[in-house]
């Protein structure tokens, strides 16, 4: 593993390499993150193998990395600097189609830690940069973030909430920057008897959440879909909510449905973790079990509040094994989580609390 670059040191600049075929992006990226005081550019490179050379000599501490390029693609790239560096945060740069969409997802997959979706060739330069700096700049940040937290400091301990002990009815689970890959975690760990639904609100937006749907079918025994208005809420059944659309439960009659609708992002968001979790709590009362995985800002920390007090249970991932500990860690500060665990422990923990004749253990 390598250690951290002289500018990690704290106070000093963010060190981020920046790698893309295109000239202008590379340009207009470039000189984005050239105004703010807190980043520097140490570097670009036009391929993956560029990319590769100047990450041993420029040792940055954020990659951002275009997904198609000669000689050596974003994919190959990513592999690579990921097998080397496993603790250098890399950014994917991608195009919100679907060919863009299953090449993120597979990047992800092999070591990418976020991505951001090209600005449009709109020729609005000044639209272009704006976009990038509202998307890149924060990612940039918390992962350069995340990244020295966990290289130079011992890991969080949090004091619990006390736990309820009523038997849950529904999984509702909150994810974002790290999330793709810790969510395929949990869905292969689950096992085919699962016995609640499950809700995801992933932060993603469309083509990319009907594509990682499909991906999430086939790592488990669970079935996975794209949520549509209406769905029946199943035992064993995993829903995603759609990108750009909220995720809510409601009431057929006497069965729970998904209820998709875009009414205004929360925490930034849509879809948000915080409308899925009030109405989950609003069908199912303290019959909730709440999941916040890795993932940027606060999203869901309002929805454990309302979960744990109808009575629910609320799962945090923790700080060591999150990509960014935002989420988690903003439930977890407030006192809202019964248990912060280690990602390969969740899925079976989620299993002990959903099957009925599993006693919960009290922490």
């Amino acid at each position: 593993m390598s250690g951290l670059s002289s500018g990690a040191a704290a106070g000093a600049p963010i060190r981020v390499l920046v790698v893309d075929d295109s000239a202008v992006l590379r340009r207009l990226i470039s000189t984005v993150l050239g105004k703010e005081p807190d980043l520097e550019v140490v570097g670009t490179a036009c391929d993956g193998l560029e990319a590769i050379d100047q990450v041993e000599e420029l040792r940055p501490d954020v990659v951002t990395l275009d997904v198609e390029m000669p000689r050596l693609d974003g994919l190959g790239a990513v592999e690579r600097i990921h097998a080397a560096h496993p603790r250098l945060p890399v950014i994917m740069f991608s195009t919100l189609t679907a060919q863009g969409a299953s090449a993120t997802l597979t990047a992800l997959s092999r070591g990418a830690s976020d991505y951001v979706t090209k600005p449009s060739g709109s020729g609005d330069i000044g639209a272009s940069m704006e976009r990038v700096r509202e998307d890149l700049v924060p990612r940039i940040r918390a992962l350069a973030g995340a990244r020295r937290v966990v290289a130079s400091s011992a890991p969080v301990r949090v004091r619990a909430a006390a736990p309820q002990a009523r038997r849950p009815q529904v999984l509702v689970v909150a994810s974002s920057t790290g999330g793709p890959d810790a969510l395929s975690q949990v869905v292969a760990g689950l096992p085919a008897s699962f016995p609640l639904p499950v809700l995801v609100a992933q932060h993603m937006p469309p083509l990319f959440t009907a594509q990682f749907a499909e991906r999430l079918d086939r790592v488990g025994p669970l079935s996975v879909a794209e949520a549509a208005d209406g769905d029946v809420l199943r035992p064993g059944r995993i829903l995603v909510a759609p990108g750009d659309f909220h995720l809510r439960v409601g009431r057929s009659g006497a069965l729970a449905v998904a209820r998709l609708d875009q009414e205004p992002p929360e925490n930034f968001c849509r879809p948000a973790a915080d409308p899925l979790l009030r109405s989950a709590v609003e069908v199912y009362g303290g019959g909730v079990l709440a999941l916040v995985l890795t993932g940027m800002g606060h999203d869901g920390l309002a929805g454990c509040r309302e979960v744990v007090a109808a009575g629910g249970r609320v799962v945090v991932q923790d700080e060591e094994t999150s990509v960014v500990w935002g989420m988690p860690g903003a439930v977890a500060d407030a006192g809202l989580a019964h248990e912060v665990l280690a990602l390969p422990t969740i899925p079976a923990r989620l299993a002990a609390h959903a099957v009925p004749d599993r006693a919960l253990t009290r922490l």
